[in-house]
């Protein structure tokens, strides 16, 4: 299968000012590949530092415990390194936040699925979270990239690029928020979704769609078109 090229130009991923690296599976797929090859800034989950290293990029931070570091990479990165004690929250969110903290507004997150279901499911559901801390912040966003697609939350009506044939899955975290779409293959008209499955497996058919909502969504689109 062939990556839709314009999709990926209207990601502007060039316009990300930081990487956060999870430590899910390091990234395959050629688009979150050709992210960690740009010169952009890398804040690193500890557990992911020596995946990094292999690829043969260092991090700009590094955030956690330092329970999961070779001693040999907290000596290299003693300087970079950030410890978070707070036990309330993972590694990802705390990376988030120093992120928010430095001034970076445009956010790529990328290893944080794979491995283990329950992370990948965690973080996922965490990009609501990532939205709203980051949307009084003007010109603001945040994207989770995957081998496969990338994750995009919202909280309000929002049109997003797309091509014919992309397959695009809806996740509503509030089942009291109506949905209505446009452009997509099947249609949602003010609809609630009890479900997370209830929004998945659409369709888009042209360059761009709509979900108009009021609630806390996330969608995910594919690179690809559906064979």
């Amino acid at each position: 299968m062939m990556i839709e090229r314009g999709f990926i130009e209207a990601l502007r991923l060039s316009d990300f000012d930081v990487i956060v690296l999870a430590k899910g599976e390091f990234p395959k797929h050629q688009v979150p590949l050709s992210l960690l090859q740009r010169d952009i800034p890398i804040v690193c989950c500890d557990g992911a530092i020596g995946s990094l290293e292999q690829f043969g990029k260092e991090a700009f931070a590094l955030i956690g415990d330092g329970d999961s570091i070779p001693h040999s990479l907290l000596e290299k990165y003693k300087t970079k390194w950030h410890f978070v004690a707070d036990q309330e929250t993972n590694d990802l969110t705390k990376a988030v936040k120093f992120c928010k903290e430095k001034g970076f507004k445009r956010i790529a997150i990328l290893g944080a699925c794979g491995m283990r279901e329950d992370h990948s499911l965690a973080n996922i559901s965490l990009l609501i979270s990532y939205c709203k801390m980051l949307k009084c912040e003007k010109d603001s966003s945040v994207m989770m990239f995957s081998d496969y697609g990338v994750f995009i939350p919202i909280v309000e009506t929002t049109t997003f690029a797309s091509f014919p044939k992309q397959q695009v899955s809806i996740f509503s975290l509030e089942s009291d928020k109506a949905l209505t779409s446009r452009n997509l293959l099947y249609p949602i008209e003010n609809r609630c979704f009890k479900y997370w499955w209830e929004g998945s497996l659409n369709e888009a058919e042209n360059k761009n769609f709509t979900l108009e909502t009021k609630g806390e969504v996330i969608v995910f689109q594919t690179y690809e078109a559906k064979s």
